[in-house]
C-alpha cells in the first residue's frame, strides 16, 4: 500500500485521499507539539476502520511540500506514534512505521515516517470515538453503520472469531508445509477450496480468499505479522515475587514462543521443563525418587487450554506463562464462554474455537516426552481440566486454582511441589 517512492510521490503531489493523510511535525520546548498523540490515534484508527491507509509524517499537506523530520527526532517522534497506537486506541493498533527519506521541492531528501495501516479485524475506538475514513477526512461512524462493522468483523461474536478472513493477509502467507500437515493425501480440490473446509481459509466481503484466524495460527510460520499478541510469553522468576530483590536478579529465563500454535505449546512446555527444578531425595532404606516442581502432564494439559480457548478477537493480549519458586501462573485473554464458571470447569465442555481445537485434535505431538501422554495435542473428550486439578494436587498436595480478572482474562495457578523431603 503506497509502498515505494514513486507511488508516495505522486499520492503526495494529488493531496490527500481515502487511502492517504498528510502531516508536519511540530516541536517546541524540546518535545512533539504536533501532532498530538491523541490526534494520531483518531487518524490511524479511521484508517483500520475503513480499508487500510497510509499516514505520512514530515509533510506538510496544505502545499503538499516534503519539509521531513529531523534526523535526531526520529526516535522521539516514532515513540509518539506507538504510543498513540498501544495507550490511545482501544483495542490498540499494530501498524508498520518505516523510516525513509523523500525528496523536497529543492532535490534534497528529507527523513520522513510512513505509518501503514490495514484493514482491521477489530473495530477501534480512539479519543474522537469510533471513526472511519470519507475522502480526505475522518468522520465519526453513523450508529446504524457502527453496528453493521461490529457484526461484520465479529466482535459481537455472532460469528466464531477464528473462522474470520484475514483482509490483511493472502493464501500465500500460508506455509504449505504446514496447513498441508491436515489436508487429505488424495484430492481433486484447489487449494482455495481445500483450505476452505478445512476452515483454515475463507472468502472476504469482496469474494477474495483470505487465511482464516485459524488458518494463520496452525499454517503461519509467523501469524504474529497478522494477529498480534498471538504467541506466549514466558517468564521464570527468581523467588516467589515479579519484585526485583537486592540479592538476585528477578528473571532467571525470559522467551516469547511464536510460530503455529502447536509449536508454542510443546515450546512452552519446554521453557517449563527447562526452568523448573527436579530434585532428587534419598529414602531411609535406600532408592532415590525425582519429585518435580510440576506434573509435565497437567502442564501440558494447561499451556493446550490456553493456546486453544484464548479469546484471539483482544488484539495485542498474549498467553503469559510465569514461573515462580512456589507456582505457576498461566494467564489466557479472554472470558469464559459458554456461560461456564470456574467451579464448572472441571464438569463442562465449551469450545469458543472450533477450528482450531478441530486443527489441534488432528496435530500430532512433536515431543516424545509429551507423546507418551497421548498422539495429538488435544483430544476433545474434555478431560484436560481433570487432569490439571488431579496430577497437581496428588504432587503438592494444594489444588490449583481458576480466577477470573477484570471479566478479560483467564488465571490459572498451579502450586509447587515441595521440595523438602
Amino acid at each position: 500500500m503506497l509502498g515505494t517512492r514513486s507511488e508516495l510521490l505522486e499520492k503526495i503531489r494529488l493531496g490527500e485521499d481515502a487511502f492517504l493523510e498528510l502531516k508536519e511535525v511540530r516541536f517546541a520546548g524540546g518535545k512533539v507539539r504536533g501532532p498530538t498523540q491523541e490526534s494520531l490515534a483518531d487518524e490511524l484508527s479511521a484508517f483500520a476502520n475503513s480499508t487500510g491507509g497510509v499516514l505520512l509524517l514530515g509533510v506538510e499537506d496544505t502545499q503538499r511540500e516534503v519539509v521531513g523530520v529531523p534526523l535526531d527526532r526520529l526516535d522521539e517522534v516514532e515513540r509518539v506514534v506507538r504510543e498513540a497506537c498501544e495507550q490511545s486506541a482501544r483495542p490498540p493498533l499494530a501498524p508498520v512505521i518505516e523510516r525513509m527519506t523523500l525528496p523536497d521541492s529543492q532535490g534534497v531528501e528529507r527523513p520522513i515516517l510512513r505509518i501503514a495501516v490495514t484493514r482491521s479485524l477489530f473495530v477501534h475506538q480512539s479519543p474522537g470515538g469510533y471513526l472511519h475514513r470519507v475522502g480526505s477526512s475522518k468522520r465519526p461512524i453513523p450508529p446504524e453503520h457502527l453496528a453493521r462493522l461490529f457484526q461484520q468483523r465479529s466482535q459481537s461474536r455472532l460469528i466464531r472469531f477464528d473462522e474470520t478472513p484475514v483482509v490483511s493477509a493472502a493464501l500465500d502467507d500460508l506455509d504449505d508445509g504446514l496447513w498441508r500437515r491436515f489436508a487429505p493425501t488424495t484430492t481433486s480440490d484447489d487449494t482455495a477450496t481445500l483450505l476452505g473446509k478445512l476452515a483454515m481459509a475463507g472468502l472476504d466481503e469482496n469474494g477474495t480468499w483470505r487465511p482464516t484466524v485459524a488458518g494463520l495460527l496452525m499454517g503461519s510460520d509467523h501469524p504474529q505479522e497478522f494477529l498480534p499478541g498471538a504467541f506466549v510469553q514466558a517468564v521464570a522468576y527468581q523467588g516467589n515475587s515479579v519484585v526485583p530483590t537486592a540479592e538476585s536478579a528477578y528473571q532467571r529465563d525470559a522467551l516469547d514462543l511464536t510460530g503455529p500454535l502447536d509449536r508454542q505449546i510443546v515450546g512452552a512446555c519446554a521453557f517449563v521443563r527447562k526452568n523448573m527444578r527436579t530434585p532428587a531425595f534419598k529414602h531411609a532404606a535406600g532408592g532415590r525418587e525425582d519429585v518435580p516442581q510440576f506434573s509435565m502432564r497437567a502442564v501440558f494439559e494447561a499451556i493446550t487450554n490456553a493456546v486453544a480457548h484464548r479469546d484471539y478477537s483482544m488484539a495485542g493480549s498474549k498467553v503469559r506463562l510465569r514461573i515462580f519458586d512456589d507456582r505457576l501462573e498461566i494467564f489466557s485473554p479472554g472470558m469464559l464462554p459458554n456461560t461456564m464458571t470456574t467451579e464448572s470447569l472441571a464438569l463442562r465442555q465449551a469450545a469458543r474455537n472450533e477450528a482450531i481445537t478441530s486443527l489441534l485434535a488432528r496435530c500430532p505431538i512433536d515431543d516424545a516426552t509429551l507423546a507418551a501422554h497421548r498422539q495429538h495435542i488435544m483430544d476433545k473428550r474434555g478431560e484436560g481440566v481433570p487432569v490439571i486439578l488431579a496430577e497437581s494436587e496428588q504432587l503438592s498436595g494444594k489444588r490449583p486454582t481458576y480466577r477470573v480478572i477484570d471479566q478479560c482474562e483467564l488465571l490459572l495457578t498451579i502450586p509447587a511441589a515441595t521440595l523438602e523431603r
